[in-house]
């Protein structure tokens, strides 16, 4: 699955290597465990909806998972940056490819998402989309979530084994070494 955000009538994003499940019931770590909020709301809203939050003055993004009133939603944690790397480097002020997308907040800032976007419709919005890739992909593992402090050990983390670009400890993941910056660029594609 691809993570795409339109910027001045051209697509940028990735394929998307990296997500945290935040359940409807029994995890106290989601959002929906106090309940519908003003600031949540969009959590709660139907299938395919954005829930955009702020954290420490940045952005995370979240696709809504469940049927409307039930608060249950993806973090998408990572991406693979595909389309628009020159965008992203400039958003991000660097052209370490490895420091564009890997973590939320840093993938939000290079994809321009903020709080306008809470409550877009993900399957049919013009601005951004998660969209079929038809990439395909290595393992995926499973471990507990990163920074929460309650249900710690429950694993709801998900990434591509040995992907360059999931975010955490590099030891944890990262089996492969990151592909030489050439060859990513060489990849950029308009969509």
């Amino acid at each position: 699955m691809s993570l795409l955000r339109k910027n001045r009538g051209k697509w940028i994003g990735g394929q998307i290597v990296e997500t945290e499940a935040y359940l409807s019931t029994g995890d106290p770590a989601s959002h929906s465990a106090r309940g519908k909020t003003a600031g949540n709301a969009s959590m709660f809203g139907p299938l395919g909806t954005l829930y955009v939050y702020p954290i420490h003055a940045k952005y995370c993004l979240n696709a809504v998972t469940q049927s409307p009133g039930i608060g249950s939603a993806v973090l998408i944690r990572a991406i693979e940056p595909v389309w628009g790397l020159i965008t992203m480097q400039q958003r991000r002020g660097t052209k370490d490819l490895s420091r564009l997308t890997r973590g939320p907040a840093m993938l939000c800032q290079a994809l321009n998402v903020d709080r306008s976007l809470d409550d877009s419709d993900l399957l049919h919005s013009t601005s951004v989309g998660i969209f079929q890739s038809g990439q395909t992909i290595g393992g995926i593992c499973q471990t507990p979530r990163i920074g929460v402090t309650k249900a710690q050990k429950r694993k709801l983390r998900f990434f591509i084994d040995g992907n360059w670009f999931v975010s955490g400890r590099r030891r944890d993941h990262r089996t492969q070494p990151a592909p030489p910056a050439g060859n990513r660029v060489s990849q950029q594609k308009t969509a």
